[in-house]
């Protein structure tokens, strides 16, 4: 019996299906099935009920994953304990990051990998309230979202981008000749903004509330650049964070509204080591 035999089984597990549990453990399908084949030779019992759109653990299989987790663990916190006598931070490091995210995770990302080489990295892209349900989860352990107020109980986060959100439109948009609008005016106004879900959104609903009206959203997407190019061909009022126009006609919102991105991990100590020292590094 094998380590890597017990990683597959609790993949599958989690899974329901071999091939997602080969894609979460970077090997080919068939490699997992054999290993799995060869587990249940060696127990003498069929661990997954193999159906044609699922699997499912036999008896035998639900009663053998608590120990295949309780393997794996102890494994993990005899690797860890060697590691930290010697400084070596191994592991990995899921962060969750909104669309569109500029050079600041980039960076930090890079920088890090320089200093723990031995901690594989993976991103996974997705809106705000999606990234944090699953940081509270423990399927990601970092995420970098927008927020506009504190996040739910049991997560901490500290601000590393903050800036004014503002209304961007063509050339040709009556709006073009503007310097300034109040979220009064705005709010009738064909609006092109993020999906609820995002922080940008949010402070935008917030803002409008704020001012006694609700607005109109007209269109929405998840990428920035996606609203750029929307309000661009005359579709309506871009709204979106400070530095993201580039040729189209800025004017500012008063009062002002914020957009803010957030590194958010769950408290109480609860971060891996590759995340605590990704967040040492980075916060």
């Amino acid at each position: 019996m094998e380590l890597r035999q017990l990683e597959y089984l609790v993949a599958v597990a989690e899974e329901s299906s071999f091939t997602r549990a080969a894609a979460r453990e970077h090997v080919a399908q068939p490699g997992v099935s054999a290993q799995i084949r060869k587990l249940e030779a060696e127990l003498g019992q069929r661990l997954f009920h193999r159906g044609p759109d699922s699997v499912r653990l036999t008896a035998a299989g639900e009663a053998a994953i608590p120990f295949a987790r309780a393997s794996l663990a102890a494994a993990a916190a005899i690797r860890e304990t060697v590691d930290a006598l010697t400084g070596v931070i191994r592991g990995r490091l899921a962060i969750g990051v909104v669309p569109s995210v500029g050079g600041w995770l980039s960076n930090s990302l890079a920088a890090f990998h320089d200093r723990h080489p031995d901690v594989e990295i993976t991103l996974e892209e997705g809106l705000s309230a999606t990234l944090l349900s699953a940081v509270r989860d423990g399927r990601l352990d970092v995420a970098l979202a927008g927020l506009a107020g504190r996040p739910a109980p049991g997560l901490e986060s500290k601000t590393v981008v903050e800036e004014p959100l503002v209304a961007a439109v063509s050339a040709s948009h009556p709006l073009a000749g503007r310097r300034r609008i109040s979220v009064v005016e705005l709010s009738r106004e064909r609006l092109i903004a993020l999906p609820r879900g995002t922080g940008g959104r949010a402070a935008l609903e917030s803002g409008l509330a704020a001012a006694g009206v609700s607005g109109r959203v007209a269109l929405e997407a998840g990428d920035p650049l996606v609203l750029l190019e929307l309000a661009r061909r005359g579709l309506g009022v871009a709204i979106v964070p400070a530095s993201a126009p580039e040729d189209l006609h800025v004017v500012r919102v008063v009062p002002e509204l914020r957009s803010r991105l957030d590194l958010v991990w769950r408290g109480a100590g609860e971060e891996g080591p590759a995340a605590r020292a990704f967040l040492h590094f980075a916060v």
